[in-house]
């Protein structure tokens, strides 16, 4: 395994340096003058690919990831340093008011939430922008129009724009760049301007309160999703304490709505809904809303319904106030205690939005031929239990159709400082047959996957982290401990390291999903993509895969892994 480490390491390395030389050569070939975002900036043609590799040289700015350090103890210099890059972006805070936005937080649902309000306003003929993070395959994911990913002639187009004007000022202060969220937020707010959408429908990053997408002064409206614990080392480790960072987000006199959360953050939001001059209301259950028969909605999972009533509101709240009212001039929406939002009649509209809407990654179903993938991002304890009801209904729906045995297969990662191990106990019950774990790194060759590089984080360190969950498989499975014995592939290269039949480790997605599938997906037994063969013995564990009617693979844990797997089974979303 130290091996396997070694020559992944080395990989990465030379894909990293080789693609910063590339890149910055390049860039000091620019000669930019500029001082307005009316006038686009002239330079030498740069194609996505050297956008996107620039763009992750911002993963490992050394300045910037001193100041995101000395910042988090002064969470407030977060924005304050926002409004100063936005500023040498040529941006002003005053022209974000034009976009009219929809600002959207929570611990899980808000993407989702954030992708049925874009639809329903979508549907009735406005022009769109929606900021989200992160991307599963391409980072311009991130950045829609009209619900689509802005292409890659256009991304680029603007990316040197701002990029530019950046390097250009940096030498002024003290060399700083912003690093690589801040940077696409502050490509969101330019595009969304340059495109003159007639909204934007805004997710937060990470919190509220100290966000970079909290440099917005004046949403139109304001939503929170469903509350849980995620990312303690920034936001506090209570459910109370991660509320009050959420409800950073209200503005004085804008409407805000919230789904019904635990009576302890639900107060602490009322708390800050009082402090801030906004009313606050909870959206009433999606059964309540005048309807003939039940909406019907285009992301699976019982847990949507509470995202599509809050889309609902935030939507028709957005409607209101555009139609109806001249939001600069109205009276302001002041704090009058905490009420339930009132039920209405959704318009056909806003009915087709809520079926018509799309969301990869989440509660996803992929079927290829005698494979049949499952995907959800879950990466919280909260979310991985919605995640195990969706799998065992929609799997238990499928299985009934086999007309024959199938195999069950988990295929996890998680990553920061995610509780892995109470993850794992969520779905031991799911009686997989096999149980599978790789890094988010989509191939174990050097080629050009840009747009999912990761920087920060080691390849031993994932590694280490896929071998401990590995470990916490088996004791949740009651299984004895083995010596760890590493398997060798052709030339001496480790490839997978075992501990017990049921269980294996992979060092990329690749590797692991063409061991899973056994040539059985014609999508990962195209001859283009790299094969890598293993020793006969881990061939022969995998008799099962190949004897089934159907292969059902769960995929979870992290949107990166749930990323890189569409990679592989989606070659449509690579264009």
């Amino acid at each position: 395994m130290l091996r396997l480490f070694r020559v992944l390491e080395r990989l990465r390395a030379c894909t990293e340096v080789s693609a910063r030389n590339r890149h910055w050569t390049k860039i000091t070939e620019l000669s930019v003058r500029f001082s307005s975002t009316k006038a686009a900036p002239q330079f030498r043609r740069m194609d996505y690919q050297d956008a996107i590799c620039t763009l992750n040289t911002l993963q490992t700015n050394a300045s910037a990831l001193e100041q995101v350090k000395r910042e988090r103890g002064h969470p407030q210099l977060q924005l304050q340093a926002m409004r100063g890059f936005l500023h040498r972006a040529g941006l002003k805070v005053e022209e974000l008011d034009r976009l009219n936005i929809i600002h959207v937080t929570g611990t899980k649902g808000k993407g989702s939430t954030c992708a049925f309000t874009e639809q329903i306003l979508r549907n009735y003929g406005l022009q769109t922008g929606f900021y989200s993070s992160p991307h599963l395959v391409q980072v311009r994911e991130r950045i829609r129009i009209n619900g689509q990913p802005i292409g890659k002639e256009l991304f680029t187009k603007y990316f040197w724009q701002v990029y530019c004007r950046l390097e250009e000022t940096k030498d002024a202060h003290g060399g700083s760049m912003p690093a690589y969220f801040r940077f696409l937020t502050i490509l969101a707010f330019h595009v969304f301007l340059q495109e003159k959408v007639d909204l934007a429908v805004i997710e937060v990053g990470i919190g509220g309160a100290y966000d970079c997408t909290n440099i917005i002064r004046r949403p139109w409206v304001c939503g929170i999703s469903s509350l849980g614990i995620d990312h303690t080392s920034i936001l506090g480790d209570t459910i109370e304490k991660i509320a009050w960072q959420k409800g950073g987000i209200f503005k004085p006199g804008v409407p805000a709505f919230t789904v019904k959360q635990p009576d302890g953050p639900m107060k602490v939001l009322q708390e800050r809904a009082e402090e801030t001059g906004c009313s606050l209301s909870v959206c009433p259950d999606l059964e309540e809303y005048e309807n003939e028969g039940s909406l019907r909605l285009g992301l699976a999972g019982q847990h949507q319904r509470s995202n599509a009533s809050l889309a609902l509101q935030l939507s028709h709240t957005w409607l209101q106030r555009h139609f109806l009212t001249d939001p600069a001039s109205s009276s302001p929406v002041e704090f009058s205690d905490v009420s339930p939002a009132s039920a209405f009649q959704p318009s056909p509209a806003m009915i087709k939005g809520l079926a018509e809407t799309e969301w990869p990654g989440r509660n996803q179903t992929l079927k290829h031929g005698p494979v049949t993938y499952f995907l959800d991002g879950a990466h919280t304890t909260r979310s991985m239990q919605a995640c195990v009801r969706w799998f065992n209904d929609i799997a238990l729906q499928h299985e009934r159709n086999a007309g024959g045995p199938v195999v069950r297969v988990l295929l996890f990662n998680a990553t920061g400082e995610r509780d892995c191990a109470a993850m794992l106990k969520l779905l031991a019950p799911c009686h997989f047959d096999f149980a599978v774990f790789c890094p988010n790194i989509t191939e174990a060759i050097a080629t050009c996957n840009a747009d999912q590089q990761n920087f920060n984080v080691s390849v031993e360190n994932m590694l280490t982290r896929c071998l401990d969950n590995q470990q916490s498989w088996r004791i949740l499975n009651g299984q004895e401990e083995k010596p760890e014995a590493e398997l060798l592939i052709g030339g001496g290269l480790p490839l997978v390291a075992e501990r017990h039949s049921d269980t294996l480790v992979f060092p990329c997605i690749l590797s692991a999903l063409q061991w899973i599938t056994q040539g059985r997906d014609s999508v990962l037994s195209d001859p283009n993509k790299c094969v890598i063969p293993v020793k006969p013995s881990i061939s022969a564990k995998a008799a099962p895969l190949r004897e089934a009617v159907n292969i059902h693979v769960l995929i979870t844990g992290s949107l990166h892994l749930v990323g890189g797997t569409l990679k592989h089974l989606d070659p449509a979303l690579n264009s």
